[in-house]
């Protein structure tokens, strides 16, 4: 083998191991912690002072893309009050984040949030619930991708299996042009880049539905009537138009789905708060302080952004196309 040739396949072998030994790593028990919110193991690459960081950077004129800030104060106090009571009830061994709720100025029907506990709530999503309980019930989910830490995990799972990728490229440039390896991996490669990319929705899919269970949750401890959750999904159903991809293509399931799994946890898990006063719904307080103030406003704009900040991998529930979704 001439020397040069050598030190290619030498230089190419080296790549294949290390990206090999740090694959191995980043998949196996070792690169796992337990979520003291889900009580799962999962890998998470980035530390809770980093998502803390990468949230208030990402906050940034965020609004501003969304209408801003709704201007009368009672609305917008209100989602923060409500927002405050339901963090109160998240699990020890959450760290101290700085939770911020904002009500946005926009007639788009969504809800997302940042890692760190930055979470944003659109006028035009406040305009279509009817109670307090139902608002709690898109706050809780929002604040539940937050303790279990979905947008880390995301972004941790895209970095393993874009390096397993890459060490598969390797191993394929480094075989003779001829033999059988060379041959079938430029088949096979793609292939599993395109099944582990629907594997890698299917990861989304889970965390929506994780972030409702989460959101009931804190609903319950804050006195809510879970309920409220199956009201914002019938909501986002109604809303709902036109064709949809298949949900296995879709990173988040279809409202159907999540209605579902939703009633199976009131009946279960949530049935003693059924017909209990003890859990509100708060209608009156939520036409009082919510849609009365929206009314005497002018129209929220349609602000659908196109911005590339909606496309970053932070941004739990904005990273995804459908326009009408719990949020992402």
């Amino acid at each position: 083998m001439p020397a040069a040739r050598a030190r290619t396949f030498y230089t190419r072998l080296f790549n294949l191991a290390l990206c090999s030994i740090l694959g191995l790593f980043m998949l196996s028990p070792i690169g796992c912690s337990t979520n003291p919110a889900t009580g799962k193991r999962s890998f998470t690459m980035y530390s809770w002072d980093w998502e803390k960081r990468v949230g208030a950077e990402a906050a940034n004129g965020l609004a501003e893309q969304f209408g801003g800030e709704v201007e009368d104060v009672i609305p917008s106090q209100y989602v923060r009050d409500v927002g405050m009571k339901l963090v109160q009830g998240i699990e020890p061994g959450v760290p101290e984040l700085e939770w911020e709720f904002t009500l946005l100025n926009s007639g788009v029907i969504n809800a997302f949030a940042l890692p760190g506990g930055k979470i944003f709530f659109t006028r035009g999503l406040a305009e279509k619930l009817d109670s307090e309980a139902a608002m709690a019930g898109v706050l809780g989910h929002e604040i539940g991708h937050v303790t279990a830490r979905h947008g880390n995990q995301k972004m941790s799972q895209q970095f393993g299996f874009n390096l397993g990728l890459a060490a598969s490229n390797v191993i394929i440039g480094a075989s003779d042009s001829d033999s059988d390896l060379r041959k079938y991996g430029q088949i096979v490669v793609p292939g599993v880049a395109i099944g582990g990319n629907v594997l890698l929705l299917s990861y989304g899919r889970g965390s929506e539905n994780e972030a409702d269970m989460l959101g009931m949750r804190y609903m319950e401890r804050a006195g809510y009537n879970p309920v409220g959750q199956l009201d914002v999904m019938e909501v986002l159903l109604a809303s709902s138009s036109g064709a949809r991809q298949p949900e296995f293509l879709s990173t988040h399931p279809y409202p159907e789905s999540r209605i579902e799994d939703i009633r199976g946890l009131l009946s279960s898990t949530y049935a003693h708060t059924q017909g209990n006063s003890a859990y509100v719904l708060n209608r009156e307080q939520y036409r009082r302080k919510m849609l009365e103030p929206l009314g005497n406003l002018p129209p929220a704009p349609d602000t659908q952004t196109t911005t590339t900040m909606l496309h970053n991998a932070a941004l739990w529930c904005a990273h995804c196309s459908e326009q009408v979704s719990l949020a992402d």
